[in-house]
């Protein structure tokens, strides 16, 4: 019997050929590696059962036996959009591999707000020498709309700084580390109550713009805005006028609508709003983390049993 043929549409193929040896199925997969700029032969394409890719590739149209999609990222909105993506075809995220990185970088971005290490660099190249004072993050309440994987083992950390951590679940329910947990509709509540609102929310129909002036009147004048989800969860303009009207403090945005954010966007030059370069939940080993969840899943898929990180197509995460 022929093996299963799987594609990988990915600079760094390698590793996945790799994982699958690792996992003891290099022999059981007839494995085919292409980099993104090189074109999937049409007749392999039509026998590929497996496939993974950074993005969808237009050959999808033609992958009639395909069994299988592993996306790179957690956030498959430009997936569940391609019209060359069959809807019988299970996909897979790639939730759980920037489960340490993405709460690192986001503790980073409150370190960076209320530790003045970035101003005293300057006093350095400057041989200045200023008095400067730290803001404790010991008390203060840290509000997570979305509180998944990463928000929950953000929350495990926070709490070890002895920051009070609430937030919001769609389906409500006790969770180590988070003092209050809300339903999606108390969202004012948790916004109103908090000095940091952390947006990791999915992008759909019910999240998109729905952080915008009325939501943003809702939070504390003194409180920071940070966006480690998606770009299309803020109303842009909104935020800059809340900025600029010191209806909150300010915000960190690592997401936005486009990628890279243009030099015209007036983010690059609203003071108030720092803008991160997509750091997320990027390290160097994520690739190889992904690769080992392609070799799980491949393992699942030959033993029929259910694979990991399957998206709800309906719920779009």
């Amino acid at each position: 019997m022929s093996k299963p043929v799987g594609i990988v549409w990915l600079n760094e193929a390698k590793l996945f050929e790799q994982a699958l040896a690792r996992a003891g199925l290099a022999d059981k997969i007839d494995l085919h590696s292409f980099k993104v700029d090189q074109t999937v032969p049409e007749d392999l394409a039509a026998r590929a059962e497996l496939f993974a890719g950074s993005r969808p590739a237009p050959v999808l149209k033609l992958m009639s036996k395909l069994r299988y999609v592993q996306a790179m990222t957690a956030g498959v909105d430009a997936w569940l959009a391609s019209p060359n993506l069959r809807h019988d075809v299970p996909l897979c995220c790639a939730r759980g591999t920037h489960r340490v990185s993405m709460p690192e970088n986001i503790l980073g971005a409150i370190f960076h707000l209320t530790k003045p290490y970035a101003a005293i660099a300057l006093d350095q190249r400057n041989s200045h020498w200023a008095r400067r004072q730290s803001i404790a993050l010991a008390g203060k309440t840290l509000g997570i709309l979305g509180l998944g994987a990463i928000g929950q083992e953000l929350a495990r950390k926070a709490e070890a700084l002895e920051m009070r951590v609430i937030g919001t679940k769609r389906r409500p329910e006790r969770l180590p580390h988070v003092a209050k947990v809300y339903s999606q509709e108390a969202t004012d509540e948790v916004l109103g109550a908090s000095d940091f609102v952390l947006l990791l929310l999915p992008s759909t129909a019910e999240t998109e713009n729905s952080i915008n002036a009325s939501r943003l009147k809702a939070m504390k004048p003194n409180a920071w805005l940070l966006n480690f989800a998606r770009g299309a969860l803020i109303v842009d303009a909104d935020l800059i006028a809340a900025v600029k009207a010191k209806t909150i403090a300010g915000a960190v945005l690592d997401v936005f609508r486009e990628e890279p954010l243009p030099a015209t966007h007036p983010f690059w030059q609203t003071e108030g709003i720092l803008v991160l370069p997509h750091l997320g939940g990027g390290h160097p080993d994520r690739t190889a983390a992904v690769a080992d969840l392609f070799a799980e899943n491949a393992r699942r898929l030959l033993a029929g049993e259910a694979l990991k990180g399957v998206v709800d197509r309906a719920q779009g995460y």
